[in-house]
């Protein structure tokens, strides 16, 4: 043990390890997933198409077919280049690793998505995070004054934002790019549930990369997201990925997926069909507020103590949700529930409102 104490980092000495924990049998509205399973006839076709997978063979290291119908799914700009990660956290740990530097600041805003700060650590890059208001919206006068006064080498907004589910204001974005002195990556992982998007932008400014995923999508199993801008950037941080790093199965599943994207659009609409009922029930609820969402799952805040024992209460009777409380600040009370299917949301409502 002294050994490890010896020659592990000290600051990846105090982290914990990201947990996920096992959901047994509960119902998952913990994860931000689909909930929909494909048509059984479409299964059937995807299976066919595995069998003829050649997996003794190594997969098109550039996967240059997968990414010419992701351009297509995601409207990517034809002058702008693509690099896909295995999931958006592997990209977001290129860019990091690319651009790594001990005075190089990674900046965002909080409370914001925790693997811009967790990668930031493991690349020994300082982390700045801007505190939101109590809105939820972005305090555009201190974070300018900090982009100014730190000089951040990088700069993540997530657009819808994770975990509070809402949609900063564009012009600000716009702001920010245009002050920022490095890259500013607009990360777009819930763009299916919301009615805006960057990607257009990125012909007009050269330090915009817009990232997204899959897996919100419904394909959260194949691990798979999408980083779009400029070739000068994206070739840099292609460097730095990891040969065959999109699996020969996920190639072919989720080019099979996206020439069946109708079926994930009609599974997107669901939900966001089902998330305005969710929403109007929760409202309905006098001693909690709920924050309105342009992502798959949506923020409330319940009485000032009562977070952790709702979390566990929930728990106790078969339903997962996150409880954001341990973050403080501005999630202290607060917990987040993913929109499921009709039947799981109804089972939440139903076990919520008997235990609070």
């Amino acid at each position: 043990m002294s050994d490890v104490k010896k020659w592990i980092r000290p600051e990846i000495q105090a982290l914990s390890a990201y947990h996920v924990p096992d959901p047994g049998d509960s119902i998952k509205l913990d994860a931000m997933e689909n909930p929909y399973r494909w048509p059984e006839e479409l299964i059937d076709d995807w299976l066919q198409l595995i069998r003829e997978v050649e997996i003794n063979r190594y997969p098109d290291p550039g996967a240059v077919q997968l990414k010419q119908h992701l351009r297509r799914a995601m409207q990517v700009p034809e002058q702008a280049d693509v690099l896909l990660g295995n999931g958006s956290d592997e990209l977001i740990q290129m860019i990091m690793m690319a651009m790594a530097g001990s005075d190089r600041v990674v900046m965002s805003v909080e409370p914001g998505f925790v693997m811009y700060r967790m990668i930031a650590t493991f690349m020994n890059m300082p982390y700045h995070a801007v505190p939101l208001k109590a809105d939820f919206s972005i305090d555009e006068e201190q974070l300018l004054a900090d982009i100014r006064d730190k000089q951040p080498a990088l700069i993540f907004i997530a657009y819808p934002n994770n975990p509070t589910g809402n949609l900063f204001d564009e012009q600000v974005i716009r702001n920010i790019i245009e002050v920022a002195p490095g890259v500013v990556v607009v990360d777009e992982a819930y763009h299916a549930f919301a009615d805006k998007s960057f990607m257009p932008m990125l012909q007009q400014y050269d330090n915009l990369l817009v990232m997204r995923t899959v897996s919100k999508m419904g394909l959260a199993g194949l691990r798979l997201g999408l980083l779009a801008g400029s070739r000068d950037w994206l070739q840099e941080f292609d460097k730095v990925r990891l040969p065959y790093n999109i699996n020969i199965l996920t190639q072919a599943s989720a080019e099979f997926a996206l020439k069946n994207i109708h079926v994930l659009e009609q599974q997107t609409r669901q939900i966001c069909a089902d998330r305005e009922k969710l929403f109007n029930e929760l409202s309905a609820i006098e001693t909690i507020t709920a924050y309105p969402s342009q992502a798959n799952f949506i923020l409330i805040r319940v009485p000032e103590g009562e977070a952790d024992r709702l979390f566990d209460e929930l728990k106790q009777q078969g339903i997962l949700v996150k409880n954001l409380n341990p973050a403080g600040g501005l999630l202290q009370d607060c917990l987040r529930i993913t929109v499921g299917s009709e039947e799981e949301n109804q089972a939440f409502i139903q076990a919520f409102r008997k235990i609070l």
